[in-house]
């Protein structure tokens, strides 16, 4: 990727990230874990869980001592787009569900929804977007709960799926290189920081490019990753990178961007974005050259934006010229490492 061509103001830039709401719905994170370890017996380590919890989803064993790992998600959805965008709030909320099963290696088996609307026009259009995703992905939708009395129509989306192999947050190494990848064949969803690279897709393009996912972790190519949240890519690398203890230097002119990438607000705009498809993946130096190579054959980006170090902190660089977004040592982003894991 080229330097971009135009410039950027660093300091400005980090502060509106910092200040941004995806950072802070994330930041929320702590205050729960805290009320959480309060009132469970033996706290959150004491769960039936196989990796600690700061994933993008609950890790189960299987009952009966069945082979791989169950994989447990779930989203809610912020009300006020549930209540502006209701057919696409449906989608998303299967859509971004999937998502997370694929950034641990695995695949659906099953999707649930919590609803809560009055009956009409925002109801049906909440459970036409949520038909729509399922069956474009390939995903039942086996059930839920239903409340058609709530003046306030709010949404929630659980997933079941199973892995073979394992991708977590809590394995990037220093030496790795961070990729972006993602599918740039989309378009924003104004005014919400959304780039929808979903509902025009073919059907069989979507399922086969979450296949990548536990396909990498399967041939061994990657172990280490999450998807592109609300958060937006840095906000991502930065929860991936506390749960492992390492820090990065991340360059901005790397980042694989679209088109409308024009400007200082533009950039903005992108680094805060949710992509219909998109990941952070820490990969073994040796391994990256395969990892890309995969994407790209399905005509995803897919662009080594950073190298992991051991220091707890993370840099931006625009040409000759850093900035640090966050020091981990200073202030927690989510408080999540092998010391103190929470749910992202």
């Amino acid at each position: 990727m080229s330097t971009l061509p135009f410039p950027v103001d660093l300091p400005a830039l980090c502060d509106r990230l910092r200040a941004s709401r995806g950072f802070a719905h994330k930041r929320d994170i702590h205050a729960v874990l805290q009320r959480l370890q309060a009132h469970l017996p033996g706290g959150l380590d004491a769960m039936a869980q196989q990796v600690a919890v700061g994933d993008d989803c609950a890790v189960i064993a299987p009952p009966g001592g069945g082979g791989g790992h169950l994989l447990f998600a779930i989203e809610g959805l912020v009300d006020d787009f549930v209540a502006a965008r209701p057919w696409f709030a449906g989608y998303s909320a299967v859509m971004v569900n999937l998502s997370d099963v694929a950034a641990m290696g695995g695949r659906p088996l099953a999707v649930v929804d919590a609803l809560w609307s009055l009956p009409g026009d925002t109801a049906d259009a909440l459970l036409a977007g949520m038909a729509a995703a399922a069956q474009r992905y390939g995903v039942p939708l086996v059930g839920g709960h239903s409340n058609l009395h709530s003046p306030r129509p709010q949404l929630a989306v659980a997933v079941l799926g199973h892995a073979q192999r394992l991708i977590t947050s809590f394995d990037a190494r220093p030496g790795d290189t961070l990729l972006m990848a993602v599918d740039l064949r989309g378009r924003y969803e104004a005014p919400y920081p959304f780039w929808n690279a979903s509902t025009e897709a073919p059907p069989e393009r979507l399922q086969a490019d979450l296949a990548l996912l536990p396909a990498l972790a399967e041939a061994g190519l990657c172990d280490a990753g999450k998807d592109i949240s609300m958060a937006g890519v840095l906000g991502t690398a930065l929860m991936l990178l506390e749960c492992s203890g390492v820090g990065a230097d991340l360059d901005l002119s790397a980042l694989p961007r679209p088109a409308e990438v024009v400007d200082q607000a533009s950039l903005q705009q992108w680094l805060q974005a949710f992509p219909s498809f998109g990941f952070v993946l820490s990969v073994r130096a040796a391994q990256v050259a395969a990892v890309q190579a995969r994407f790209h054959a399905r005509g995803l980006a897919c662009a080594a934006i950073g190298q992991v170090h051991p220091r707890p902190t993370v840099t931006l660089r625009h040409g000759a010229r850093t900035q640090p977004l966050w020091d981990l040592r200073e202030q927690p982003f989510i408080t999540a490492g092998p010391a103190e894991a929470v749910h992202a």
